[in-house]
This record gives C-alpha cells, structure tokens and sequence, in this order.
C-alpha cells in the first residue's frame, strides 16, 4: 500500500463542504472524490484533507491524502480522476508520500484569502467568489485591527459556538488586508484555525471599516473569550483555503509580499 498525496482545486458553491456527509444534506468534496477513485481503482478509501471547508467555501490549495494500492502512475492520476471529476473539482498533482503522512496533523500552517467587492455596483464575474459590500470602507480602519488579532491567543472569541475543538489557542502569523485584482483581500496565516475563525475574523474586520468596532477593542475581545464580542460570521462564499504548508519554512520565506506593506507605505517591512 502507498500513501498517495493529492493538491486540489474546487469551486465550493454547490457542495455541502469537504467532510462526507449523509446523502440528504447534498453531495461533498470528500464523498465526490471518494466515489470517482472507486470507479478508477476500485477501491473503498478515505481521504484525509488538511482543512474541512464548510459548505460554499473554495479552494485553491487543498492537500489530501489516502492509501492505495493502485498501480496507476502517478503522473496519470490527476489526468485519469479530472477525466470522471465534475468540473468545478481539480486534482492538479499526486505523488508518493512517507506512509505516516498526514494531510491534517503534518500542516505546519494554512493561508486563508476572503475577497471582498467593495465597489457600489458588483462586479458580476466575482459574485461566487466575492462577498459583495457597497458600504465604502476604511481599509485603514481595518488594517490597524487586523494587525491587534496577529500573534498567540485564545480565539475562543472568534469560533463558532458549535465548535468541538478542546483547544482554542492559535498562531495568527499574519493578518493583512490588501487589494488584489480590484478586490479587497483579507490573508489570514495561521498554524490552525478554529470552525468559521476566517469568516468571523472577517466579518469583525468589516465592521472595523464601516466604523462600527475601534481597533483599540480587539484585544478587550480576544481577552473575553465570548463569542458575542466578535461580530457577525461573514457568508462562506468570500472564503479560500489558498495554501497548505508541511515544510520547515515560514510564512515570511514563502509569501515575503505579504509581510511588507507595498502600495500603501512603500513597502516598509511589518513585525513578523
């Protein structure tokens, strides 16, 4: 058997999530790719995913994994599940890992895009990929709280009430809002992310630019670990899970244009 490492790519609008669910909540990621190697191989495997995106949140950096015994190259993998796939789901790569891999507990961290069209009039090829918010914002506003949530803390106040995880404390490496491709974009890096932890920290942000929340209360938030402090989650379809990271290098040496401040100061360097 071998452990078989996947990069994908999918448009998130029409599934209920990654996680296979039963029948009746509508198709998944997990469960789509699991009945179109079955037809390739036939084979019954599990695939592991580095992220569980919720319903109607895209990726373009998924990693996954599963065992196998197939004899199929791995050249011809992506080729050969592309060919049966729906075409809103890609497998871009596949290769051999070390049989101890694991997509979700070998992450060393994630990056995280949500796409904001800020424009009064929406541009109309953005409109599953870009929450749409005519209400001008202070981008100001909101890189000054975006730069109070970075560093180590309990984000407890920032995670869906549903949440199962034990622990809350997360690294946010770095939290920009920049413009990318006429959109307002907001990076989030971290080495883990609790359920809906993005979006909130998204929706918090857009508040903080249509003057709604002072920066200086990010902290107060974070401090009181009660969800009711942070605001409303923003709508899934803004959200990206871009990037996964397994290796020993940071998210300075990986994406270096995130951690400088070009279009807006020069590009002085930033903290972190």
């Amino acid at each position: 058997m071998s452990n078989i490492r996947l990069l994908l790519s999918y448009d998130g609008t029409a599934y209920h999530g990654f996680q296979r669910q039963p029948e009746f909540h509508g198709p998944t990621i997990q469960g789509t790719l699991e009945a179109v190697w079955r037809e390739l191989s036939g084979e019954e495997v599990v695939f592991t995913t580095a992220g569980r995106t919720d319903a109607g949140v895209h990726a373009a950096g998924q990693v996954v994994n599963f065992h196998s015994g197939t004899r199929i190259p791995r050249q011809k993998i992506p080729k050969a599940f592309n060919s049966l796939l729906p075409r809103d789901i890609r497998v871009l790569s596949a290769e051999d890992v070390a049989d101890d891999f694991n997509a979700r507990h070998d992450a060393k961290w994630k990056r995280y895009d949500y796409r904001i069209d800020n424009r009064p009039i929406p541009n109309v090829f953005q409109r599953i990929y870009a929450l749409h918010e005519p209400i001008p914002l202070e981008v100001k506003l909101m890189r000054e709280a975006a730069q109070l949530l970075e560093g180590t803390h309990d984000f407890r106040a920032f995670a869906a009430s549903s949440t199962s995880s034990k622990t809350f404390t997360r690294t946010l490496y770095r939290c920009a809002v920049r413009h990318e491709a006429g959109l307002l974009c907001i990076t989030c890096i971290g080495d883990g992310f609790l359920y809906n932890m993005v979006r909130i920290i998204a929706g918090t942000l857009l508040d903080a630019g249509k003057g709604r929340l002072d920066a200086a209360e990010i902290p107060a938030i974070i401090a009181s670990g009660e969800r009711r402090r942070a605001r409303e989650t923003a709508p899934p379809h803004g959200l990206t899970l871009t990037y996964v990271h397994y290796g020993a290098e940071t998210p300075r040496e990986v994406f270096p244009e995130l951690f400088l401040q070009a279009g807006w100061d020069g590009g002085k360097d930033v903290r972190l």
